[in-house]
């Protein structure tokens, strides 16, 4: 029975003790590292990954933006907003709170002070001689109401903790700056694969032009070749394309190379790669 009576005191210690600790983890100030960052943000292209531990080209880009911001003297929340600004709040693996926090960070404190006043009570309304009585009636409802504080809390942190929802797929905008930026560091066959993932997403001429140069630079022509005919197909008229096919073509040995390249030059004669083509053309002395 004497351990039962100090039941409801071990409780409350138990909650307090939780409190605090969540309390000064959620304070406690942390150097954040570009490796800290990137663990903080779901790879879009990935399923529950984050960036620190996807694999895919995404992410690694996603990595490089984040040192090169790093680098510009930006702060990790300035760098996280980037982020949500293009693909919304889904992209942190632990989203704000919000309201919902103020729920989760009230609820033990009213537990604890409402097992805290009903004993205060329990001993004031007590006189002396009843103390013993008192306190054996109580122990059995102090039990009560602290299991049923800690289904309480359980309950609502169930409830009213956010579902982190899966960042919103990658728009072409967004990963061209991603290409474009593994282009400058002349990372082309991996600028490729993040063009191709967004052409499977989303079919689109301008991302097939870039996918077919980065094809080309990565000695991949070939696969150029048929990105660069299929914006043909779409868009008859696109030099760009005519210039991606006729380079591919003459990467590739086909002798269509040089109709496809002199076509590209009476369509857009005074292109700035107008003047390198007339020079691959040019009859050899």
């Amino acid at each position: 029975m004497r351990a039962r009576r100090f039941l409801p005191y071990a409780v409350l210690v138990v909650l307090l003790a939780g409190f605090g600790a969540a309390a000064w983890r959620s304070a406690a100030p942390r150097a954040e590292t570009g490796t800290s960052i990137a663990a903080q943000l779901l790879c879009p292209a990935c399923q529950g990954e984050s960036v620190a531990q996807s694999q895919s080209p995404m992410a690694a880009a996603m990595r490089d933006t984040i040192a090169a911001q790093l680098a510009e003297g930006r702060s990790p929340g300035q760098i996280r907003q980037y982020f949500v600004d293009r693909y919304g709040t889904g992209i942190l693996a632990d989203p704000p709170h919000g309201r919902l926090g103020a729920v989760l960070w009230l609820v033990p404190l009213l537990v604890l002070g409402l097992l805290g006043y009903l004993g205060w009570r329990a001993r004031r309304t007590a006189g002396p001689a009843r103390a013993t009585a008192a306190a054996r009636r109580w122990s059995p409802r102090y039990w009560d109401i602290a299991a049923a504080g800690l289904v309480a809390m359980v309950a609502v942190v169930a409830v009213a903790s956010p579902r982190s929802a899966p960042p919103a797929p990658p728009s072409g905008a967004t990963e061209t700056d991603l290409g474009r930026s593994l282009e400058a560091q002349g990372r082309y066959a991996e600028a490729a694969d993040v063009y191709r993932d967004a052409v499977t997403r989303q079919p689109d001429d301008d991302i097939r032009l870039r996918l077919a140069f980065d094809l080309l630079r990565a000695d991949q022509a070939g696969e150029a070749g048929r990105v660069a005919q299929q914006v043909l197909t779409d868009r008859p008229a696109d030099t760009q394309a005519l210039l991606l096919l006729g380079l591919a073509q003459r990467a590739t040995g086909s002798p269509a190379a040089t109709t496809t390249l002199r076509r590209f030059l009476a369509a857009a004669p005074n292109d700035p790669a107008a003047a390198q083509v007339r020079r691959l053309l040019a009859p050899r002395g």
